[in-house]
């Protein structure tokens, strides 16, 4: 789950971190009036879940209460990229004098924590990467050991925290991490870490995202950071239905049982599609072990209800789940969804009980299912029925 700058910016201050809240709001009268509450210079900001906000005109800068409003008139309703700002904060103007960036993220490649700072960062680090990469510092964390004094004055000593603020950015990295671990994140980004008058060090800007499969046991307040009404409406259909979907923007639905053979699947629907018109997979679906025809309905009642979908592929290995299960559901599900299923069904079954599995689907003779024995030729055949 990404979350948006205000909802970042209120984990930090939860665990220490220094920065400023603003007001979150959702018209202009409203910006105007947190404008004149917070008195003095202010910065509109729309709260997307995107970064170049400030390069696509989301971010100004307010002298007056009004210019507020005329920049909240402006701002809400705009898109960037491609998604429509709903709400904006307002903030006191706190003009940096010099920018940092900061973050810790998860290194899975190598099972590892990684911290990437830069004083020559802030907004521009994509560009100090290019021109100056050594300027850029790529420090691993241990897991086990984490970052304790020792090890935050050691990142502040390799990234070069300025001498004024070296004791503050100690103080930060070590709060930032506690953001990271206690929250579950996969990711903690600031940017600009801003350096103000007086020498002091602020998180100006906050990304975080945080690990959804921790949120559901571990952090249930984790919830009052969806909002609902914004969320893609089939993906809210598929978590409340408990299945592990995500949408993409193809025309092939894929349904399988194990994320790593859902994985495989949108590869290979993917190069077969190269050969039918650029047909793509049009989501990621893992309907897990309990294959069952409430699940496969669930699955298919998602997936059909896209209206890019143009064909689905279940492709289904059956190890606890047997074959026979698999097929069976899928007969269920189609009478359970009855008319609602309008869209041609390629079904690939493999492993245990694969012959009566078979059999059911082919007893059953329906319209619009077509088994095929290969994992290959059933992505060719959804492809094409896709293209048709």
């Amino acid at each position: 789950m990404d979350l948006m700058e205000y909802q970042a910016k209120e984990l930090f201050a939860k665990h220490g971190v220094t920065t400023t809240l603003g007001v979150v709001v959702e018209t202009a009268e409203a910006a105007r009036a947190a404008a004149e509450n917070l008195g003095g210079v202010t910065v509109v900001k729309a709260q997307v879940k995107a970064g170049g906000r400030g390069k696509a005109g989301g971010v100004k800068l307010a002298k007056t209460a009004d210019e507020a409003f005329e920049h909240a008139s402006n701002i809400l309703g705009m898109e960037i990229k491609g998604l429509r700002v709903n709400r904006v904060l307002v903030t006191p103007a706190t003009p940096p004098e010099e920018e940092y960036y900061f973050s810790f993220l998860l290194d899975r490649a190598n099972r590892q924590y990684l911290c990437i700072a830069s004083v020559e960062g802030g907004v521009e680090i994509e560009e100090v990467a290019k021109t100056n990469p050594d300027a850029v510092k790529q420090i691993p964390v241990d897991p086990g050991t984490g970052v304790d004094e020792e090890k935050a004055r050691a990142i502040a000593t390799e990234a070069k925290f300025p001498e004024p603020v070296f004791e503050q950015a100690v103080a930060m990295i070590q709060a930032l991490y506690k953001v990271f671990v206690d929250e579950d994140a996969t990711l903690v980004e600031v940017n600009p870490l801003a350096r103000l008058a007086g020498d002091k060090l602020e998180a100006l800007d906050g990304k975080v995202s945080l690990d959804e499969n921790a949120s559901e046991v571990r952090h249930p307040d984790h919830e009052e950071f969806e909002i609902r009404e914004e969320a893609d409406p089939l993906e809210s259909k598929a978590k409340d239905k408990g299945l592990n979907y995500v949408k993409l923007d193809g025309q092939v639905g894929i349904i399988g049982n194990g994320a790593g053979l859902v994985m495989s699947t949108l590869d290979v629907v993917a190069y077969a599609g190269e050969a039918h018109g650029g047909v793509k997979p049009a989501n990621f679906l893992d309907i897990g072990g309990g294959a069952n025809a409430q699940v496969m309905a669930d699955g298919l009642d998602v997936i059909l209800h896209d209206p890019q979908v143009k064909s689905v592929f279940v492709n289904v290995f059956g190890g606890i789940t047997a074959c026979d299960e698999v097929a069976n559901g899928i007969v269920g599900a189609l009478d359970i969804l009855g008319d609602e299923a309008s869209k041609p069904l390629v079904v690939r079954l493999d492993g245990n009980n694969v012959d009566e599995g078979r059999r059911i689907l082919s007893d059953r003779n329906h319209p619009l299912v077509t088994m095929v024995d290969t994992m290959d030729g059933a992505a060719d055949k959804a492809a094409e029925l896709a293209n048709a």
